[in-house]
């Protein structure tokens, strides 16, 4: 069977997937090299990709399947018109939830405790400064509630942090969707929540309904000096308003996983706010991608079998 990656960024989950089909044709190309080519493949898997109905028409495949969640660059209608099923792997099955939400605390972390001002003091011989700020007793809103969200709660609240929580549904007053939530506020209320917050972290998957969800207006609605972490979708966050905030002191830092275009421009103006950047590995671990890469396999011997797809978010086949 013939496995195509499109793209060539995420090199480790090639060889964590050859380790469970070695018998099997596993390669990657850039879009532009499939079109021009022609390239055809049993399984698209479409990293960080557009996947769309010409694209298709292409490669034809028999599955597309992601290895993870995210599907937004996926034409999912488009596929379903060609009856080909589209899979994705669940964040909390696999480890990947675990790995963004340590990640996403690392950025508070290191905004909160001013590391960057800290290794510049150990360069220039100083001791005991800068001074930084400790989470505990601090409020923090999760966006977003999925298993990265839940996640993300869990470790903030072990930590003495207030945790508010930002999510799709509108449930009775002082009811809470999940564990280590101290309050939750649906998404039409979600400036309400941020007015309370000391940082936040986006854990929201990217849709039309999340796309720019978090503006000028809402990056307003915070406490002035707060943080902002983003570990789910750069375009969750408007750039500009982000940028904004960055320059007038609304927002002391931010800590980005995700962009607006990966790999971002290394010149981009926003690198020199007070960011701290990590290019997209929030949940790239050996552990997760092995759990992961099973999943995918999995999927792989399924649609080889002729047995339903796991995962499928359009009916299967």
């Amino acid at each position: 069977m013939k496995i195509l990656f499109l793209g060539k960024t995420f090199p480790s989950s090639r060889d964590h997937l050859r380790l469970f089909l070695p018998g099997d044709c596993i390669t990657d190309a850039w879009p532009q090299e499939v079109q021009a080519t022609e390239i055809r493949a049993d399984v698209l898997i479409p990293t960080m990709c557009r996947v769309d109905a010409p694209l298709m028409d292409v490669v034809r495949p028999r599955l597309i399947q992601q290895f993870g969640v995210g599907l937004e660059g996926v034409d999912v209608p488009a596929a379903t018109t060609r009856r080909i099923p589209v899979a994705n792997v669940s964040a909390a099955d696999t480890g990947n939830a675990t790995a963004v939400a340590e990640l996403a605390l690392m950025h508070l972390l290191v905004l909160f405790r001013r590391y960057r001002e800290a290794r510049e003091g150990v360069h220039a011989g100083l001791l005991g400064e800068p001074a930084g700020e400790t989470l505990a007793g601090k409020t923090a809103a999760v966006i977003g509630l999925g298993a990265v969200g839940r996640e993300v709660a869990a470790r903030l609240h072990s930590l003495g942090v207030r945790v508010i929580a930002v999510g799709r549904d509108r449930l009775p007053p002082g009811s809470s969707p999940a564990a280590n939530v101290d309050e939750y506020f649906p998404a039409a209320e979600m400036r309400s929540a941020l007015a309370h917050a000391d940082c936040v972290v986006v854990c929201a998957s990217l849709n039309d309904a999340t796309r720019g969800l978090l503006g000028e207006r809402e990056l307003a609605a915070m406490r002035r000096g707060g943080f902002l972490v983003n570990v789910a979708r750069g375009p969750v966050v408007q750039y500009e308003a982000l940028r904004t905030a960055l320059r007038t002191g609304q927002l002391a830092g931010a800590g980005l996983d995700v962009f607006w275009e990966e790999p971002i421009d290394p010149t981009d103006p926003i690198l020199r706010e007070n960011v701290s950047v990590t290019p997209h590995v929030g949940g790239i671990t050996h552990s997760s991608y092995t759990s992961i890469a099973r999943a995918v396999a999995d999927n792989v011997e399924r649609l080889r079998r002729g047995d339903p797809i796991r995962n499928c978010v359009n009916g299967g086949r």
